[in-house]
């Protein structure tokens, strides 16, 4: 056998038989390991994994920025941009999917439906799994109905039956064509069909609800199209007169982009999970300093072996093997382990990230993440056995044989073992001080009032059948029916109908832009949400009244029209004196003949959140669902169901089946979706905050962890090799209590000079952390972190140090001097 095998064998047997400082070095490197691949297998799956599409580089989006990235476009504009030199082919698909009522191939259903033009698929290169595109008349608003199926809705309604090509399915009443299946790689927005966009041909909407999708030419650079692009939207903005009419400034604070799909795509995953890239970076590094440190003590304890050998001329590589072999059991045990604590994290993470980041992606782990972890922990176990290597040059020599490894740590030694402590607080200092920042922020966010009460309610969507119910009245006969049997239902307190929740429903909040009425100021604010609610919806969730009335059984089709408005509305439209005055809308239906909607405002409840509590307030407008103008309800029906609410006793997910058997009894051909509690809606708004709070809170924890992990091995390690000094030094008088103190201001200062190092670090940084910080209402300079970072890291510091330092006072002078 080989010398070299010999000494690695040898090396890795003494290891096992006293495994503490393996199994030690080999955590400290797994928590650093850990929280990288739990990191990087989660920026993997939503930033850096291609698009399932061909050459999918040369994928555009195109439209106005937000975010600040290409993210909506209108009708109208999209139509000028196939004159764009560079543009090979187009695809426009709506942003949000919508509900439909299905039937045929088994019971009725609700799903989600999304509509693009004939145009994305081939754009994107989508090969269907079976059937076809839709055709250039399928695509007309007056051509035959056509729908495509998503893979996994084919699996789960008609079983994998190649044979559903042709056959057709009946939505909202009206037969389609099935004509394709989608692959199983394709997921637009988590919807079951695709139906044809069926755009006029030269359209007027101006509503920015949809994403535009170019195959740029090979060659072509976005930023030259991108430039065309600007031009011909400033064009078209100035032939329409859209910079000189009642939405000028809005127009002309518009910005338009072109950029890679996929950064369009998960623009609003970006800046979190880079917060979360640069957290573990720093903890690897904590990790990466902790395993320099306990390796230079360990090369410390090994001295007098090293000198040993080379006192009695062994070569250069048999002095520093068993190091180096030792060093690459610890890189192996921190990957592994690393990996194993990265797998279980993210399978607990899982459930809690949000659906928007992944858009049909899975989150698993790759090869090149695993060996990505092998690297980061065979080069860090390398780069601290070569600091090892290094300082340990210095142990050659013949005090190091006459003292028989009793000298304990030289002045050089100690000041680099001081140095390091410095440095790993710092390191600890830095990112306590960021992450606790964003803990007390994102804390203070979730415990923000949403301005409702969501417990005791159960909720569930129903969208009324158009070819059953196509206008106002007879939707308002269907709910009433349907409220009537819920009604009836034992233990159900209040029932209501909405166009929206409070809370969690991102797609169906309908905004006013039009919005005016006499004597009003000018709207500093976002354009107005208007919701459709029938009398109950606030006292069902608690929203409070501040002024005036809600609404009463009196107000029905063909009285007053009445409506309310929330705290902001009026505030920013009306200064606070909102009752009794009448605002007005012009409905956006071509059907409502252009007559403007007028309502006397006759209450003021509270300021809601609707996009929970990092999302930005709105002012409200509600009216009521019998006296919404028909044409809006229609377009409320094409792309919004009803949301209706129970206040329960009990646990509201117990009364699923009864809803259920309810609404069939009101309504037997009616399907209804997402019977949930209300409690769940929310929860889903606050998923990304509380996934921050968890990943946050993590990190911190593993730092103040390894950074009392890293002080108490130097101290001890010094406490340890100093025990003959500290027998004589009470041999000659010196009191325990003078031993222990000398101790902890020792550890104590070092742990000054470091927190004072790295809150200095973190406060020239802290402008990257304004950005997320603001949308709280938070400042960088927060008195309660700042006071935690110094009072955690000092107790950390202080326990580090109070073991070692009790064990060197009860030291016996003469066992210690005899070198027992």
């Amino acid at each position: 056998m080989p010398v070299w095998i010999a000494e690695i064998a040898q090396s890795w047997r003494a290891s096992l038989r006293r495994p503490g400082f393996l199994v030690l070095a080999a955590c400290v490197l797994a928590l650093g390991i850990g929280a990288s691949v739990a990191v990087f297998t989660l920026i993997d799956a939503v930033l850096l994994r291609p698009l399932p599409y061909p050459q999918p580089a040369q994928l555009a989006s195109v439209g106005m920025q937000k975010f600040g990235v290409a993210y909506s476009i209108t009708p109208r504009q999209y139509q000028h941009i196939g004159s764009i030199h560079g543009v090979q082919s187009l695809g426009l698909i709506e942003q949000w999917s919508h509900m439909k009522n299905i039937s045929g191939g088994g019971r009725p259903e609700l799903v989600p439906a999304i509509a693009a033009d004939r145009g994305l698929l081939s754009t994107l290169g989508v090969r269907l799994a079976l059937g076809r595109n839709f055709t250039r008349d399928e695509d007309d608003p007056h051509g035959p109905k056509a729908v495509i199926l998503s893979h996994g809705f084919w699996l789960r309604r008609y079983g994998g039956d190649a044979g559903v090509i042709g056959r057709n399915m009946s939505i909202e009443g009206t037969p389609y064509t099935i004509v394709g299946v989608l692959p199983a790689s394709v997921d637009f927005e988590q919807s079951d069909l695709l139906l044809p966009l069926a755009l006029p041909a030269n359209s007027d909407d101006q509503g920015p609800n949809y994403r535009a999708v170019a195959r740029l030419a090979p060659g072509t650079s976005m930023a030259a199209v991108g430039g065309q692009f600007q031009a011909n939207m400033h064009m078209l903005l100035r032939h329409t007169g859209a910079l000189t009419g009642p939405d000028a400034g809005y127009w002309s604070q518009q910005h338009f982009k072109v950029n890679a799909l996929r950064t369009s795509l998960r623009a609003q995953a970006r800046p979190v999970l880079m917060m979360f890239l640069a957290s573990a970076a720093v903890l690897l590094l904590l990790a990466m300093v902790n395993l320099t440190n306990l390796v230079l003590l360990r090369s410390v304890s090994r001295s007098h072996d090293t000198a040993v050998r080379h006192a009695l001329g062994a070569s250069t590589m048999r002095r520093w093997l068993p190091m180096l072999a030792e060093g690459l059991l610890v890189g192996l045990g921190g990957a592994l382990c690393g990996v194993a604590a990265g797998v279980f994290g993210l399978s607990a993470l899982r459930g809690m990230i949000p659906v928007e980041w992944l858009a049909g992606t899975h989150v698993q782990l790759h090869a090149s993440v695993v060996s990505l972890a092998l690297v980061l922990g065979l080069g860090s176990a390398l780069i601290a056995v070569l600091l090892g290597v290094w300082r340990s040059r210095f142990s050659l020599s013949v005090d190091e044989l006459r003292e028989g490894g009793r000298s304990g740590l030289s002045q050089r030694n100690g000041l680099l073992g001081r140095a390091m402590v410095v440095v790993q607080v710092a390191l600890a200092a830095m990112l306590l001080f960021a992450s606790g920042l964003f803990l007390h922020a994102l804390y203070y966010a979730s415990h923000t009032p949403l301005g409702f009460n969501s417990c005791d309610v159960v909720t569930f969507d129903l969208l009324p059948v158009k070819a059953r119910y196509p206008d106002t009245s007879s939707v308002q006969s269907l709910t009433t029916q349907v409220v009537e049997q819920l009604r009836a239902l034992s233990g159900v307190e209040q029932v209501t109908v909405a166009s929206a929740l409070p809370a969690g429903d991102h797609s169906q909040n309908f905004y006013l832009g039009n919005i005016h009425a006499s004597g009003a100021l000018p709207l500093s604010m976002n354009s107005p949400q208007l919701r459709l609610v029938s009398p109950g919806y606030f006292s069902a969730f608690d929203i409070p009244l501040l002024r005036g009335r809600s609404f009463t059984t009196d107000d029905r089709k063909g009285g007053e029209p009445v409506a309310i408005v929330n705290t902001m509305l009026a505030q920013r439209m009306f200064a606070g004196h909102a009752l009794g005055k009448t605002i007005e809308f012009t409905s956006p239906v071509p059907s409502d003949g252009g007559k403007p909607f007028a309502a006397r405002i006759v209450g003021v409840i509270g300021t809601i959140s609707p996009f929970g509590p990092l999302g930005d307030d709105d002012g409200i407008m509600y009216i009521l669902l019998s006296q919404c103008p028909e044409g809006l309800m229609g377009l409320y029906q094409s792309f919004s169901p009803l949301r209706f609410a129970l206040r329960v006793h009990g646990d509201p997910e117990s009364y699923r089946r009864a809803i259920v058997d309810a609404v069939a009894r009101a309504a037997p051909d009616q399907p209804i979706a997402h019977v949930r509690s209300m409690q769940r809606v929310v929860h889903r708004t606050t998923d990304s905050v509380r996934l921050n709070l968890l990943l946050v809170g993590i990190f911190s924890v593993l730092a103040l962890l390894l950074a009392a992990t890293g002080m108490f091995a130097v101290v001890a390690s010094s406490v340890a090799m100093r025990e003959r000094e500290f027998g004589v030094r009470l041999a000659l008088g010196a009191s325990p209590s003078t031993l222990l103190c000398g101790i902890l201001s020792g550890g104590l200062l070092q742990v000054s000079i470091g927190l004072l190092a790295g809150l200095g670090l973190a406060f020239a940084f802290a402008g990257v952390l304004r950005s997320v910080l603001v949308q709280v209402n938070r400042s960088v300079f927060d008195p309660t972190v700042l006071s935690f970072v110094v009072l955690s890291l000092s107790c950390a510091g202080l326990l580090a140090c109070l073991v070692p330092g009790l064990r060197a006072s009860r030291v016996q002078p003469m066992r210690a001097l005899r070198g027992d």
